[in-house]
């Protein structure tokens, strides 16, 4: 069958580089905003985040003179596989800390981290099966089940609020109809959250003199060492260094389309929870790829590292910003119109009680660095890891407290403890009673990991020695 690249082909050939392009002008504009206008500068707000904003304005401007800009459909795929790719390419760096971390710390943050999705998923859903209750038999019934999406948006971003929304749009049982728009939406004002709550707090504590803002050391130029470890390939192989590392990334992510496939077919029930959770299985794929490069290591029938931090850093800061900016641009107006009253109130509730919660933890638990772990924290609750990561350098850009180190080891403790969460997702969707089982159990489950947080204060232990329980920066003077 004969066919060229001409307009007449346009849905083959050009449709998708076009909302490719799209979203890279627009992120383009938005950081050019980001640097022009003080306000989103000083508030931090994510260039992604205005840039999409943007596209979706433009967008409905359009529709409005008759013409659609937008394919939401390609936008959502971006989304979709932008969060699973890059946390492919997150998870195959090789992590080197340089500062120290305890290992009860390790654990207490990854129970934060579990305790934290636990309370915006039972917050998020009794606020909506209270809503149902008082809306059902009325023309605009609220689901029960769509606040269980907050812990997916504010905590893993827009990805898995996608992902979610529509698995839960597509059950007649939920009584939701988000199409994707309600997740998208919840994680956009997450980042709106991380970043005005963040910047407000640094602001306040600076005023009170309880934070100190660390400042960097010497002229501030780059190290050579992130760009290129000892015993890396070279640049001048005849493949291109980031080939190699795109190359790596892709084998990761077929290696989980692979394992959802498997699922796929194994059962209804591993079907169900096989396609959600791209992200988990990409890393998953990762950590697999690690072990085996370790063992030829270990063997020597391989002498040289394959993987480069910097260039992965690279690939899945690329990928997140492409799924912030499509996913806020595929957001659809007309889909959340019935949802104003929720997305409003679970997006106030959750910021404060993940304010909250966050706060006493670090006040209880990381005393000498509490600031810096909360803003670490709280972003990334609330939007994603880079999000935190910007917080948080804000006041220690040289990372001399041990939050970087805590963040990075506590990941495999942190997945084990929100594992039930996204295991129950689809028992909780499946009917108005099961959301109620599942309400609970994340409510036990938070105090589970609250209680062994606070088990000192709670079970009146003290700590051997005072460096147990504050940590000091050797590098600050006394």
């Amino acid at each position: 069958m004969n066919w060229d690249f001409t307009l007449a082909n346009y849905g083959v050939v050009w449709s998708f580089l076009v909302q490719l392009g799209l979203l890279l002008i627009f992120l383009l504009i938005g950081n050019i905003l980001r640097n022009v206008v003080p306000f989103f500068r000083k508030c931090l707000i994510p260039s992604a985040l205005i840039g999409g904003t943007l596209l979706l304005i433009t967008d409905i401007i359009c529709k409005q003179c008759g013409f659609v800009l937008v394919d939401n459909r390609i936008m959502q795929v971006i989304t979709y596989h932008g969060l699973g790719i890059g946390f492919a390419a997150m998870t195959l760096k090789t992590e080197r800390t340089t500062v120290k971390a305890k290992k009860t710390q390790i654990v207490e943050f990854g129970a934060l981290q579990g305790g934290g999705y636990m309370l915006q998923a039972f917050v998020g859903l009794g606020i909506t099966i209270v809503m149902f209750l008082f809306t059902q038999g009325g023309d605009n019934v609220i689901s029960y089940i769509c606040g269980l999406i907050l812990p997916l948006a504010y905590g893993q971003g827009p990805g898995n609020a996608l992902t979610w929304d529509i698995n839960f749009s597509n059950m007649a049982s939920t009584f939701f109809s988000g199409n994707g728009s309600f997740g998208l939406s919840l994680a956009s004002i997450g980042f709106i959250v991380a970043s005005i709550f963040g910047i407000i707090y640094i602001n306040y504590y600076k005023r009170k003199g309880l934070l100190v803002v660390r400042t960097l050391k010497g002229n501030g130029e780059e190290d050579a060492n992130i760009y290129c470890e000892k015993n890396e390939i070279p640049d001048n192989e005849s493949v291109d260094k980031f080939s190699i590392q795109m190359g790596f990334v892709v084998l990761a992510y077929a290696l989980a389309f692979g394992f959802m496939c498997l699922l796929g077919i194994i059962s209804k029930f591993t079907n169900s929870i096989a396609w959600g959770f791209n992200f988990m299985w990409a890393a998953l794929a990762a950590i697999l790829i690690k072990v085996v490069l370790n063992k030829l290591k270990k063997r020597r029938l391989m002498t040289r590292s394959y993987i480069n931090n910097y260039q992965m850093d690279r690939i899945s800061g690329f990928f997140f910003d492409l799924m912030i900016v499509a996913g806020v641009a595929a957001i659809e107006i007309n889909d959340i119109k019935n949802y104003i009253v929720p997305i409003i109130v679970l997006s106030v509730v959750g910021g404060i009680i993940t304010y909250v919660y966050i706060r006493k933890v670090a006040k209880e638990c990381f005393k000498g660095f509490e600031h810096e772990f909360f803003l670490m924290c709280f972003g990334t609750l609330t939007g994603t890891a880079s999000n935190g990561m910007i917080l948080m350098k804000e006041v220690d850009p040289e990372l001399r407290t041990p939050t970087a180190s805590l963040y990075v080891l506590s990941n495999f403790p942190a997945m084990v403890m929100i594992a039930p969460l996204l295991f129950l997702l689809n028992f909780a969707s499946s009917s108005f009673q099961n959301a109620l089982i599942a309400c609970g159990i994340f409510f036990l489950l938070w105090s589970a990991y609250t209680v062994f947080i606070f088990r000192r204060r709670i079970f009146k232990k003290k700590y051997k020695n005072v460096e147990e329980n504050i940590w000091v920066d050797e590098d600050e003077p006394s």
